[in-house]
């Protein structure tokens, strides 16, 4: 017996020796700091833009508004990291001071900041509040800075780089520990410039020294991860929609980029398999159309459909995902904003709640040195800092995954162990479906990490295949999952004909409604095709995974009478395009204000109306908004009479659909509504839908 205990305990020992001499792979290319692997881990964070721009509805400020239009009612920091909490973001990045100059906090090298604001006399900071409410809500915090500054006299000579500094100096060292500081790309032009009002540019490659602005970051913040264009620790994704690349490199050729390059989204956004510096994309992009609030965007918030994309096609691509909150003029982030982030926090938790692959078998066709330190189920066993590997000359290989029985799943999520590099540069995802290997998909780069969307499959097994690789493929970590449907509220549209379609945000959910005002329910009429509605009508519907039972909210819609019968003519008779009444708020029909008091709507009989609704353009930018009008009403086209005239209050601020009503109801056959004004006193109009009311 003792004999046999001896030989298990050598045995033991010759196993231990055997996997502490063989040595990890060796690094490939550059590879990250342990500042950037801790930033990238955080992978989702919050913007928030919020400045003199607020109360200007601008986006770009020009550098002369008066400080005193800096006054929010209600401001709440810690509602602002409250939500970010929520929505489970790891940290916020404010704009301390963007283009315009306006400075968030007292700053003492310029008058134009918050202490010369009607905002707490004076007495408050905006950069103070926040640094509080992120140490309260455990969230790290960040600093925007904008290089450019078109209200400082000295921008574009020596001096303003001391004032620049300046400020960076205050901002990194009285506000608690930084986690990342971003510097906007956009350098010189036209401005304030202390009353100059001209155009300044500046050599953006020299005129920051930008050598020494970051070696000043690194002695005040070191573990503060530098975000511009070129790095130097963290780069631009290159595009303002949230993407990265199915085929994303973290390296980057640094030296070859400088800050606002015009060729860089094309030639370099995507990173390079033969970088020479590790500066991983950050993707920015905004809850709203805007970066900064507009009242207008109130109902332009992105879908839970749409925050998704964004997600998977951020995070899921090797990308971190730095997504934008505006504040309002309250000082709040607005409640359509915070609805639309719990709704993509409750998906992501549904979509990520089970790793199917925790409990199922491993093999590889390949291990390094054969040892257990490197064998297949490192990379299932939920730690990122082991993994899977093989040996040197081993830069093809495969990890198959066992659920020992049918599976039904839809995600894949893969890691490599990035602190040794970004190796593999081709991967492919098998199945066994019925005892058959059949292909799922085939893709590039992994990095940090990559996330498939697939269709439903229910398999017995996985296989990954490493099919190309600058090394050993090192892979820290593989999750499989099954997400649901994604349950929204359907999407209704109505055409001229007067057929009402319900959309739901992906295939497999049922839609349930009513047309009598009632709250609808599962045992209401089930939507399969359109819906014939001619007459005033109140729809209410929503939508339910008939799998899980989840469903969502309800949602209703008035109609009034269809517009099958109406058509636009001149007093000739000649016929006009039917954009503004076609029923699509997203076409407009542009029209001088000549041929405005030259043309008639057709209702195509004579009906009874109680007022008249108007869209303006529903375009990224307002123009063309009608804000003085006069509407008519005849019987046969000639005699006309005056139904209504007045202002759209408001409407250039909120450019939505206006509803003007009658004293009484009119008989009419024929419509017209006039542009006595538009805005910015400009001569053409945008009309997206003219409708009337009839009940």
């Amino acid at each position: 017996m003792a004999y046999l205990q001896n030989s298990a305990l050598v045995l033991l020992i010759i196993l231990c020796q055997s996997c502490a001499s063989v040595p990890p792979p060796k690094a490939v290319g550059p590879t990250p700091s342990d500042q950037q692997l801790a930033w990238q881990d955080m992978e989702f964070y919050g913007f928030i833009h919020f400045s003199i721009n607020t109360f200007t509805d601008d986006e770009w400020g020009y550098g002369d508004k008066s400080p005193d239009l800096f006054n929010p009612s209600e401001l709440d920091a810690r509602q602002w990291a409250r939500i970010a909490k929520e929505a489970g973001m790891k940290g916020l990045i404010l704009t301390n001071k963007h283009h315009d100059g306006f400075c968030l906090w007292p700053s003492e090298y310029t008058d134009y900041s918050v202490k010369n604001s009607p905002w707490k006399n004076g007495k408050g900071d905006v950069v103070k509040e926040l640094a509080e409410a992120c140490r309260e809500y455990g969230l790290k915090m960040g600093i925007y800075l904008s290089p450019w500054d078109r209200n400082h006299p000295d921008y574009g000579k020596p001096e303003y780089i001391e004032y620049f500094r300046n400020q960076l100096t205050e901002l990194l060292t009285n506000y608690g520990d930084i986690f990342e500081v971003w510097f906007d790309g956009a350098n010189g032009g036209d401005g304030y410039y202390g009353g100059a009002r001209e155009i300044r540019t500046v050599d953006k490659k020299s005129y920051y020294d930008w050598k020494n602005t970051i070696a000043l970051i690194r002695k005040l913040q070191p573990n503060a991860i530098i975000w511009s264009d070129s790095g130097p620790d963290a780069r631009w994704v290159g595009n303002e929609h949230g993407y990265a690349y199915e085929t994303t490199w973290s390296p980057l050729l640094r030296d070859s980029i400088y800050g606002g390059m015009p060729e860089y989204s094309k030639k370099y956004a995507m990173g390079q398999e033969n970088g020479t510096h590790w500066v991983p994309a950050e993707a920015d992009v905004s809850i709203r159309p805007g970066w900064y609030y507009h009242k207008s965007e109130d109902n332009k918030v992105k879908t839970l459909k749409e925050l998704l994309e964004i997600y998977y096609k951020s995070v899921g691509q090797n990308s971190t995902l730095l997504l934008n909150l505006p504040v309002d003029r309250r000082g709040l982030v607005h409640e359509n904003d915070e609805r639309q982030l719990k709704k993509l926090m409750a998906q992501l938790k549904e979509d990520f709640a089970t790793n199917l692959a925790l409990n199922a078998k491993t093999s590889a066709n390949h291990t390094r040195g054969n040892t257990s330190r490197y064998k297949s189920d490192r990379a299932v066993d939920s730690d990122k800092t082991t993994y899977w590997t093989t040996n040197d000359d081993i830069t093809n290989a495969s990890i198959t995954i066992d659920f020992g029985k049918p599976t039904l799943f839809n995600r894949f999520l893969v890691q490599e162990y990035i602190p040794l590099g970004q190796r593999v540069t081709q991967f492919s995802l098998d199945a066994e479906i019925d005892g058959i290997w059949k292909t799922l998909d085939n893709q590039t780069t992994i990095g940090y990490k990559r996330i498939l969307r697939l269709d439903d499959t229910k398999a017995t097994k996985i296989r990954l295949n490493i099919e190309g690789a600058k090394g050993s493929p090192i892979i820290s970590n593989i999750a499989v999952y099954h997400a649901p449907l994604i349950v929204d509220v359907p999407k209704m549209s109505r055409n001229k004909q007067g057929l009402v379609s319900l959309q739901t945000p992906e295939d497999g959910l049922t839609i349930y409604y009513t047309l009598n005002s009632e709250e609808p329910s599962t045992s209401s009429s089930k939507y399969l095709a359109p819906i014939a509605i001619d007459q005033p009508t109140t729809l209410k519907t929503f939508s339910i995974d008939p799998a899980t039972q989840r469903q969502s909210d309800v949602i209703t819609e008035s109609f009034d009478i269809s517009k099958k019968l109406w058509k636009i003519t001149t007093f000739q008779g000649v016929s006009l395009t039917d954009q503004a009444i076609d029923e699509n708020p997203l076409t407009d029909w542009s029209v001088n204000t000549q041929t405005l008091t030259n043309y008639s709507i057709d209702l195509g009989e004579t009906t009874a109306i109680k007022g008249f609704t108007y869209t303006p353009t529903q375009g990224r930018w307002v123009s063309g908004v009608i804000t003085h009008y006069s509407f008519y009403g005849s019987m046969d086209g000639e005699n006309w009479t005056t139904l209504s005239e007045g202002e759209f209050s408001n409407i250039i601020a909120n450019p939505i659909q206006q509803k003007i009503t009658f004293s009484k109801a009119t008989s009419v056959r024929y419509i017209r509504l006039v542009a006595n004004k538009i805005m910015n006193d400009k001569d053409d109009a945008l009309i997206a839908e003219i409708g009337v009311i009839t009940k």
